[in-house]
């Protein structure tokens, strides 16, 4: 028996080491080695669409298969039912800036918004009388606009939506101006995926996860410059080296830090990988919480979870 507890001992100890890798020195100024992966919450099918709401000091994630949403209190631990069982089958979420969340729904494949009141408000369903396949994730610009993805993983089956033909043409990304007008922005992706912009706005980062199709389709995400309510470029800015990317969001120094099938890899604006954290589960997405926005909430396939860093998120 004792071998075996000095054994346990060693082994999280290990685990806890071998979770950073260092490509570039400056990752060292972005992380905390001796800051281990914490699991935080286990029980979901597969969680994403992470948010962190400094008003209720909460994460607001999913669980897509479960028609879950849930809200994890980062005071006290605990896990509470947020919105679920509409029908929803939510993925990607942000807040506004009036700090209202912003919902992708595969389920009524739609764009939606949480009023402060509660009320949910449909920001957008359809483009050119034709409704979406599934909306994925969201981004909201400082002028109001809010742009977001459309692949079609919710409707391909049952699992995360509703098994549907689609009505689009493709898969594409969208930008729905502060009136509510609805236009194409990109439309040459296998599967838009994530997507974030700039500090300053000038780029849109954008995922092409069509690598989930095909071994030899995009895994990597791309760089668009911002020209009012148009998109120029998209040259590649990274490519994936574990699975494909999905969510991601930028720290306060303009440092992407992205999910992988191995983790979180962390990319220089000049597009050098600094590092990587390992995480035990398939990593879908992330979001900078706490008082000093530097506590990163990860959702990794069943799980939920977080990591203490040297870096901050962007105040919100």
């Amino acid at each position: 028996m004792k071998f075996v507890a000095t054994f346990v001992m060693d082994w999280n100890r290990i685990m806890n080491a071998s979770s950073y890798e260092i490509r570039d020195a400056r990752f060292k100024r972005s992380v905390q080695l001796a800051e281990p992966v914490e699991k935080i919450w286990t029980g979901g099918r597969w969680t994403e669409g992470p948010v962190y709401s400094g008003l209720w000091r909460s994460v607001i994630f999913s669980d897509i298969p479960n028609d879950r949403r849930l809200r994890y209190d980062e005071l006290t631990g605990a896990v509470g039912d947020h919105r679920s069982g509409l029908g929803a089958y939510t993925n990607g979420s942000t807040l506004d800036r009036e700090g209202r969340v912003v919902m992708c729904n595969h389920g009524t494949r739609s764009v939606t918004r949480i009023e402060h009141n509660g009320r949910l408000t449909v920001l957008a369903d359809r483009y050119e009388g034709k409704r979406f396949n599934s909306p994925n994730d969201v981004v909201v610009k400082s002028d109001g606009s809010i742009w977001f993805t459309d692949p079609s993983y919710g409707i391909e089956t049952d699992y995360e939506g509703f098994a549907a033909e689609p009505e689009q043409d493709g898969q594409h990304v969208y930008r729905i101006s502060p009136v509510g007008e609805v236009t194409r922005v990109a439309t040459d992706f296998v599967c838009p995926n994530g997507l974030a912009f700039s500090l300053d706005e000038s780029l849109l980062y954008i995922v092409d996860s069509g690598g989930t199709r095909s071994p030899d389709n995009p895994r990597h995400i791309r760089s668009f410059r911002v020209d009012g309510a148009t998109l120029k470029g998209g040259e590649v800015f990274a490519n994936c080296e574990a699975g494909v990317f999905d969510g991601f969001r930028l720290d306060n120094q303009g440092r992407i830090w992205t999910s992988t099938g191995e983790g979180i890899h962390v990319y220089h604006p000049d597009g050098t990988l600094l590092g990587k954290i390992f995480v035990p589960e398939e990593v879908s997405n992330l979001t900078f919480g706490g008082p000093k926005r530097n506590r990163l909430y990860i959702t990794a396939s069943s799980s939920l979870y977080t990591v203490l860093l040297a870096s901050s998120g962007p105040v919100q």
